[in-house]
């Protein structure tokens, strides 16, 4: 079994105490979001097979890596480094020290165990293109020789996302818009080839309407990759979370709104104020990330209405 931890939240930034607490027990529990159902997970190394990490800030949990990685569980490290302003962003890591965090995972855990997220690309006033150009070029040229692969997509543009942006918009005075299709395939070629001269593989995370030259399809949960990492063969079959997702098969760990970062166009979080006081409340000798309460079988109904 792959771990995924998680495409839902950011647990090496908040939750890494409770995860080792977790992989010591040898299991989690879980709450699936869509039907309310509790799931027990193995966390043993017999069960795991290697373990994706998701994250904006994986230097609170460093120590974290090295333990597991001493206990001989494979694992890699998404990082989603964007650059973007505090307007889109409200308390992400400066982009100086997500650049040294992956590189410091590369120099200790080699360079397969790094991934870099530029992730997603959002045209705004303050986002032009130009700016995603030269940002873009900027953090390629800061992590060239240090991970070899960069995954892009355009942001997916959920109810939520909308509801938070234009809350966000109207704050700090941009404005942002979701352009035709042409005008992302052309700006994500321009990264890929920005991508490819410093060195770095672009993939395209779920989109394939998207894709063109330059551009593979992004496999976030990547069997073969872990493979390299564990020094021997991992097989999972494909199976993606949504339309077009190209994911080896895995069991995600995390929980809906519960990342307190507030990111403006995050799929993960409706309300900044709702996981702030999830991330408060949470218990990390506990067995669940966020329990189970009585109004859990109706948030999952209203998620997967916000989210169709």
């Amino acid at each position: 079994m792959i771990v995924s931890a998680s495409y839902r939240t950011d647990i090496p930034a908040f939750y890494g105490d409770w995860f080792l607490g977790r992989v010591a027990a040898g299991v989690c529990r879980t709450v699936n979001p869509y039907n309310g159902q509790v799931q027990e997970i193995r966390l043993d190394r017999d069960s795991v097979d290697g373990i994706v990490f998701w994250t904006r800030n994986a230097a609170p949990f460093f120590d974290g890596l090295a333990q597991l990685a001493e206990a001989g569980y494979p694992f890699v490290v998404q990082t989603t480094l964007t650059g973007y302003p505090r307007a889109l962003e409200r308390s992400v890591v400066p982009s100086e020290a997500s650049v040294e965090t992956l590189r410091r995972i590369a120099r200790r855990f080699g360079p397969r165990a790094a991934v870099w997220r530029y992730d997603p690309v959002m045209l705004t006033s303050l986002t032009p293109p130009d700016w995603h150009r030269e940002t873009f070029a900027r953090l390629a040229r800061s992590l060239a020789g240090a991970v070899d692969e960069v995954v892009l997509s355009f942001v997916q543009v959920y109810a939520k996302t909308r509801v938070n942006s234009d809350r966000a918009a109207a704050r700090f005075g941009f404005t942002w818009w979701d352009p035709a299709a042409a005008e992302k395939r052309a700006l994500l070629q321009e990264l890929a080839e920005i991508a490819r001269e410093a060195g770095l593989r672009a993939s395209l995370c779920a989109q394939p309407d998207l894709l063109g030259p330059g551009l593979a399809e992004a496999r976030c949960i990547d069997a073969e990759r872990l493979s390299d990492v564990a020094g021997r063969p991992i097989a999972a079959k494909t199976k993606g979370n949504r339309p077009g997702c190209r994911c080896a098969q895995a069991q995600d760990l995390g929980a809906y709104d519960t990342c307190p970062q507030g990111c403006v166009y995050c799929y993960a979080v409706r309300r900044r104020e709702v996981a702030k006081d999830r991330y408060l409340a949470h218990d990390p000798g506990g067995d669940f990330l966020v329990p189970p309460t009585p109004s859990r079988s109706l948030e999952s109904k209203e998620k997967q209405a916000v989210e169709a």
